[in-house]
């Protein structure tokens, strides 16, 4: 299968990092695969991080990226926003990397929530009364929901933590309104993006990540070989539980490395 595979599509959270943290083997593994002379994307569900900041995350543990690699939500978003909606003011529920990133694409933002005509919600770890009523005002005078994604947990420095789902539950019952769009995996937008980016087909692509509902589904859908590595929140017993499985599972990156070494020694 790695043979026949010329693009490794990398989920973060989990796979290659945990917290600040790189996970044991990840930094060697994408450095070989780049030595073999096989592409790369980075495809994250944050939608907390401009790609400037994924980059220097990577880079801060020793592992090499370029921003037109990383494909985070708030990349989608911004693209998204753009592209349907390109005249259109936009509040933020998330941290400021979201709004980096959509000033970025030159996406507008709203001065004052009452004149937001999207609501953008994302991971938010620095979440505060004032931020969910604004986002709650937003909503209340007529903006749609935009939401990066709906993952209920990812994988910290201290273990699993809150994910964009709590954000979402709060706007959501709060307001009575759910997000018109949930842009991140297992969307096919994230897998198209990672495709244009890698400018390769489906079927020369395998995707790598430790979630079976965003990761493995996300390859299902898109026609994308798919591989589970057990250093997220993913057990053995939730495999054998799971509707659909991965073609391949690893303990870690570290078993790529592992089997890239053997393939092509370099």
């Amino acid at each position: 299968m790695l043979e026949r595979t010329d693009g490794f599509i990398l989920d973060l959270d989990g796979t290659v990092y945990k917290g600040t943290q790189a996970i044991d083997g990840a930094s060697e593994a994408i450095a070989r695969l780049r030595r073999c002379g096989k592409r790369v994307a980075f495809l994250s569900n944050r939608g907390n991080m401009s790609r400037r900041m994924c980059r220097a995350k990577l880079e801060a543990m020793g592992i090499a990226a370029e921003e037109r690699e990383i494909i985070l939500t708030s990349f989608v978003a911004a693209a998204y926003l753009k592209e349907t909606d390109p005249d259109a003011k936009v509040w933020t529920l998330g941290d400021p990397g979201l709004r980096e990133e959509l000033a970025a694409h030159g996406v507008a933002l709203a001065e004052r929530p009452e004149q937001a005509e999207w609501l953008v919600v994302t991971l938010h770890e620095t979440l505060t009364y004032d931020d969910l009523n604004q986002a709650f005002r937003a909503v209340r005078h007529g903006a749609r929901i935009i939401a990066t994604n709906a993952d209920r947990m990812f994988p910290g420095d201290e273990g699993d933590s809150i994910d964009v789902a709590g954000m979402i539950g709060a706007i959501a019952y709060s307001t009575g309104k759910e997000p018109e769009i949930v842009l991140g995996k297992p969307s096919t937008r994230m897998a198209d993006a990672a495709l244009r980016t890698l400018g390769l087909p489906a079927e020369r692509c395998l995707i790598v990540g430790d979630s079976l509902a965003s990761d493995i589904e996300l390859g299902r859908r898109a026609g994308i070989r798919t591989a589970l590595v057990l250093t997220g929140s993913t057990r053995l017993q939730d495999v054998a539980e799971a509707p659909h499985k991965p073609d391949v599972i690893w303990t870690s990156l570290r078993e790529l490395d592992e089997r890239l070494k053997e393939l092509m020694p370099s």
